[in-house]
Order: structure tokens, then sequence, then C-alpha cells
């Protein structure tokens, strides 16, 4: 069956028409939720609320075209501003909460924003970035901003919402995704309203979602993935989406949330290994089929349909601990410019250290190099502002520049090898793939909770190791010790016993040129947002380089 054909919304001509047929279709189902239910809206109540809400933006001068910042937790009004502010023709999008004042003050003055949607904890912040700004909106109200009530309260009775959604079309601006900018200032990536539609086509063919499905949404609003599954696949397929809003806590949440679409970046699968592994779990294929059902049903993951795994790369072991639990992991391939996912694996046939095949109705192909070019009707309209950044990524027969190596076996399976600009060259002149070693030593032993390779034109290679926190808490509970900070038990003798012996065996799988030949524990932990590590925990090579030069050095002056 054509999954597509089951789902009246994926027919729409914009996820504005897409939102008000799921809102006729399920008026009395809960829509948005938090953990525990305190909170609970109905998609009628859901469409009530995005038409005061839209309304009262309009009121406030926002028109087609126009951006509408949002920086807020993982909630519900999250979600309503952006989908009233898409009634408008507007275009929603979302800043890290991580960001600082002068990081907002690019990201806002990049996308000409005039109106913000926050909260308190994030309103000095948003001041502080010094932008013009002719209304800010907080959740909680106060400090001289506009609450929603309020605003919801400022709309005209004459505003005509219909005729304004129904003007948005395929070719209209969805959103801003600004990319990571650890290689330069951030990209707006200009996604459209058909171009998502696409992408929700094509990934239903492979991985279908039904209006009785449900999603947590915990990864930042403002990353392409959390906009894909909650709030993009929400509007079109009627998902219920239960909001988190502190990612370390999802874990905690899962069995309340019990989510049947699930996803995850590979620091959070391996991070679930890791606390099954400390309970025992080692060896799930070991574990009969009713253990296995009460291990997920104990995570709050008993009830997933399919669920995936992207963003970075994810070692095989870690894939295969939880295919042997009885919870396959599709892992795929994707970037903000192509709308989110370009490759995926089928649940009916994984092909653990690949990230599947091309979507229906996408291509993929290889440049002479290696480097993975990618089109189809999913593509940006282009980076914000940016013509000639534009004309760079997208040459003139439409194929996008990825800038990822790949492989593409005779089945259409496509392997990533590393970023374009990330490959190691030793002095030797081997080619390798930090990534790929880094995986290994990540899954040689719970207590590595980052790893980053160094060996470019070097003769050898070299690693800086961070401990994770979880494993440090455990371990020191384990020994007795109060303190479980990486300050007090990078130099333990015990973690300094188990990491060179974690070393040692990734050693044994690597390569004699790849191999690690001296490592530095750090004394110090990696937030997500941080110098080190983006607000998906992907690793910024060249301010880790910049920043622990010394480091560095110090590791190669014998």
């Amino acid at each position: 069956m054509d999954q597509t054909r089951t789902v009246p919304a994926l027919d729409a001509a914009s996820l504005c028409e897409a939102f008000q047929v799921t809102v006729r279709h399920r008026p009395d189902q809960v829509a948005l939720r938090i953990p525990g239910g305190a909170v609970e809206i109905t998609w009628f109540e859901y469409g009530e609320r995005v038409r005061r809400l839209a309304a009262g933006l309009a009121a406030c001068g926002v028109r087609a075209g126009d951006t509408v910042g949002i920086m807020m937790v993982n909630r519900p009004e999250a979600a309503m501003i952006d989908t009233a502010a898409l009634h408008l023709g507007a275009i929603p999008f979302s800043v890290y909460n991580t960001s600082s004042p002068e990081q907002l003050a690019y990201l806002l003055g990049d996308a000409g924003c005039r109106v913000v949607a926050t909260q308190q904890g994030f309103l000095a912040g948003v001041r502080g970035s010094g932008v013009d700004l002719s209304t800010v909106i907080s959740v909680d109200g106060g400090d001289g901003t506009l609450s929603f009530a309020d605003l919801e309260a400022k709309g005209d009775v004459d505003f005509d919402f219909e005729a304004s959604w129904r003007a948005v079309g395929p070719e209209d601006v969805l959103t801003l995704i600004y990319t990571s900018g650890t290689t330069g200032p951030p990209k707006g990536v200009e996604l459209t309203h058909g171009g998502m539609l696409a992408q929700l086509r094509g990934v239903q063919q492979i991985l279908p979602a039904t209006p009785d499905d449900r999603a947590a949404s915990y990864l930042p609003f403002a990353h392409v993935a959390d906009r894909w599954a909650s709030q993009y696949n929400h509007l079109v397929f009627g998902i219920q989406v239960t909001y988190v809003d502190d990612p370390k806590a999802i874990v905690g949440a899962l069995a309340d949330a019990r989510p049947t679409l699930w996803g995850a970046v590979p620091r959070v699968w391996e991070k679930i290994k890791a606390a099954l592994e400390a309970k025992g779990i080692t060896d799930p294929a070991a574990l009969s089929a009713e253990m296995r059902a009460g291990v997920l049903q104990l995570l709050g993951l008993d009830q997933v349909t399919w669920s995936v795994s992207g963003a970075a790369p994810i070692a095989p072991e870690v894939l295969q601990f939880f295919l042997d639990l009885g919870l396959p992991i599709c892992e795929l391939w994707g970037m903000s410019e192509i709308s989110c996912v370009g490759t995926v694996n089928r649940t009916d046939d994984i092909r653990i250290g690949t990230v599947g095949q091309v979507l229906p109705g996408c291509e993929v192909t290889l440049a002479d190099d290696g480097e993975l070019l990618f089109r189809g009707p999913t593509l940006m309209h282009g980076y914000r502002g940016l013509p000639e950044k534009t004309a760079e990524a997208i040459d003139a027969d439409g194929w996008l520049h990825t800038g990822d190596i790949a492989t593409i076996d005779d089945e259409g399976f496509v392997t990533i090898v590393d970023r374009k600009k990330e490959l190691i060259i030793s002095a030797g002149g081997k080619n390798m793939s930090p990534a790929n070693i880094e995986q290994v030593m990540k899954a040689a032993h719970p207590l590595i909770g980052q790893a980053v390779v160094i060996g470019d034109r070097r003769p050898y290679n070299v690693a800086l190791l961070v401990l994770d926190p979880d494993a440090c808490a455990a371990y020191a509970a384990q020994a007795g010790l109060a303190d479980a900070s990486a300050a007090a038990l990078y130099a333990d003798p015990g973690v300094v016993a188990a990491v060179a012996m974690a070393v040692e065996e990734a050693n044994g799988r690597l390569s004699r040129v790849e191999q690690i030949k001296r490592y530095r524990i750090l004394d110090v932990d990696w937030l997500p947002g941080g110098d080190e590590l983006t607000p998906t925990m992907k690793l910024k090579r060249k301010p880790i380089d910049a920043k622990y030069a010394d480091v560095i050095e110090a590791l190669y002056a014998d």
C-alpha cells in the first residue's frame, strides 16, 4: 500500500493546510502534552489557540515573509507560536538556548527579526543582544513583555485567518535552520513548505507514521531533527507529542511518554547502553524474549514501531546491542540543507554500518573524489542572503555537494566515511576517518564519554579523552568516593587503568596506522553548546584544536 495515500494531510500545499486537515480529523485527541499530563491540549484547542495567536501576531505587525524568532525550552507553547506564525506566511525559526547575547545578535540580525517569543529564563540574553525588537513575547509575561494571553487578546476580531493561511504555498519559506558555525559564521538554511512535505512523503514510504503514534520532543527545537520529527511530522500525521523541557531528563520521561516513534543522537543511545550495562545487561542476545521485553518496558520503549539514529556516526556495537535487545535502530543520514533525512535503513532490511538507501523521489551519486552528492525536491531554497554560498553548495545540475565522503554499494546502500574536511591524512600519506576511530574508542568503555583524534600531517595519532559524567557517578558510588567530577577522577588510578585497558582494546580493533599512540584524559566535562560541542553533541574540531593546542603539542613533544 502507498502509505502517502492514507494520510490526507500529505496532499496539502503547505504545512498550514496540513495542520487544518489534522485539526478537522482529530479534534478530540490530545495533540500536545507534558510528562505527567498536567498540560494536555487537544487538536481542537490547539487549532483555536493558533487562530488567536496568529491574529495577535498580525496585530503586532507580523506579515507574510517576516521572521519570528523563538527561544524556549521544549514546551507546547513553542509549537503553538511556531504554528501560528506559519499561518501568516511568516517564517518562524528557533535559536539554541545556549546562545550567548553576541550569538543572538548575529542570528536575530541576520534573520532580520523584529519579533521574538521567549521565556523569562532567556529574556536577559535576548535583550542583551542589542537587537532592535518591536515586540518581545514571553510565555511568563512581565518585565515589559507581551504574555501569550495578552497576545491572544490583542488580535483583531475581523482578522481573516482563513485567507491568511490559504495564501501560503509550497514555494514559501517554512523556517530557517542555522548551521552550527564551526567553519565560519552560521548560515541560515531556508526550507520551504513544499520541500518539507516532500521530505515527509518520502520518509512515510520507508518509516510510516499514523495518527495513533506518539513522540517525545527533547532535542533542540532549533535543530532540523526535532523540527522534522516533532513539529512537522506532528502537524501532518496528527502524532501526539510529549514535550520534555530538559534533554537530560529524556530517559526518565520515556516511561510516561511511551513513544511509538523514537529517535536519538548516538550519544543518547550510548548512554542508554552504558546504563543497562551498569545494571548487568551486557549481552542482550543471551536474555529470554520475556526478559528483553521487560527491559524495553522499563525503558519506556516497548511500544516503539521504529527508531532512528542520526546527526553523527554511531558504533556498530551500539546498533547490534539494541538489535539484540529487540529494538532495531534504523541509522540514517541527513542535513539541514535537504529538510532532514536523505538516506535511511528500512526496519526489515537494516544494514549495520550503512545509512541506508536514498529517499524515494531523490537521488545520490558520488563525485570523482568520493564526495556524496544529493538531488531531489527536499532541497533547501538556499542560504539566507548568501547567493554565492548557495551556488557553491548546489551546482548547475541541481546536485548538493554535501561535504561527506561516502561509498555506495550495488544495492544503493550508502556508507559515510567522514566529513571531507575532517579526514586525517598522516605524514605518511594514509587517509583515515577520525570519526570511525572515535567510535571504536567510545565503544571500548563507558567511562570514555568523548574522544577526539588528532593526526593530520602528523607521524601518529593522539587523542583527547573526556570522561562521561554518568559513568563517573557510577564509578564513584561503587568506589565510595564523594566527588564524581571529571576534575576529581581524571587522575584516579582505577579510572586511569580502566581507560588504558580500553585504549588498548580499541587499538586492537584498528589498523596500525589508525591506532592511538598517546592520549590525555582531560579534567573537564564538555557540555552541549559549549566551546567543544554543538547543542546536538557534535565535535567542534577546529575550536578544540585551538583551545587544547598546548595539550596536543605536549602529546607530540617526545
